[in-house]
């Protein structure tokens, strides 16, 4: 379990931990959702931040763009070969990830909404029925044509003699089992997220800049529902003058110190 040490006067606003601490601790349902920041720390690169992949790979955007990747082969052809070469099939679970599968062990995790596709969070130790992934998982492969699915790993291994592999059942076009630009998000996930938001007495965002909607959204509909809101981002949040508490600590540090306060609780 995370550390129960009082080391609070290390973080930026110590106030401001007791105050989210204190929130959370007479929380009975918590409701998390989770963005790129709290996968960094197990090496997977943020999209939008100063080391992004988008910021130091404009051009990758475009394998993450649903008409550029169905309508060019080679567009494809790289996504394929980014996709084997992705950091997260060596990544492990980090502090937060298990500091939030700790909550998650305790019976108070309402459900994890996630934006990330890496499956860390299950891999953490997160029951799977409790995580929602409203941008799918990068863990599967689906046929555009058919709706196949098949694990990842099936298919990059084909890369070698294949460099745009086609589905086995039907010869369709696939692609990772996550959401692209200009493909619409799950409706029943997305309604799954929002029953979460609206059945917790608290909301815990964590590593997401809250600026894609409409999952940034559902701070609104927790909120409108009289949960509290704590936002935890290195970077201050469209959120942050609504938040209970607002904490700019290292995700790393901070989750895992404030869910130790919270279990002891």
């Amino acid at each position: 379990m995370a550390s129960t040490t009082d080391d609070t006067a290390r973080f930026a606003d110590p106030e401001g931990f007791a105050r989210a601490a204190e929130l959370l601790s007479g929380a009975q349902s918590i409701t998390v959702l989770t963005g790129a920041g709290v996968s960094t720390d197990s090496g997977i690169p943020d999209f939008r931040g100063p080391k992004g992949l988008w910021t130091t790979d404009p051009g990758a955007q475009a394998m993450a763009d649903i008409d550029s990747y169905m309508g060019d082969i080679d567009v494809r052809r790289r996504a394929w070969l980014s996709r084997r070469a992705d950091r997260v099939w060596e990544a492990e679970p980090n502090a937060a990830h298990r500091a939030l599968a700790e909550l998650a062990a305790s019976d108070r995790l309402r459900a994890l909404i996630t934006q990330n596709i890496d499956g860390l969070h299950q891999r953490a130790g997160v029951p799977e029925e409790e995580v929602v992934e409203v941008h799918g998982t990068m863990l599967r492969v689906m046929c555009m044509a058919c709706g196949l699915r098949t694990p990842s790993a099936v298919v990059l291994n084909r890369l070698d003699e294949e460099s745009d592999p086609r589905c086995v059942s039907c010869g369709g076009i696939q692609k990772s089992d996550t959401i692209a630009f200009g493909q619409r998000l799950d409706p029943e996930v997305i309604e799954r997220a929002a029953r979460a938001a609206r059945e917790c007495d608290a909301f815990v965002t964590v590593g997401t800049s809250l600026t894609v909607h409409p999952v940034a959204g559902l701070c609104d509909v927790a909120m409108m529902s009289r949960a509290s809101l704590v936002v935890i981002n290195a970077e201050p949040t469209p959120y942050d003058d609504y938040a209970s508490a607002v904490l700019h600590d290292p995700i790393g540090d901070v989750v895992p110190a404030l869910v130790a306060r919270v279990l002891a609780a």
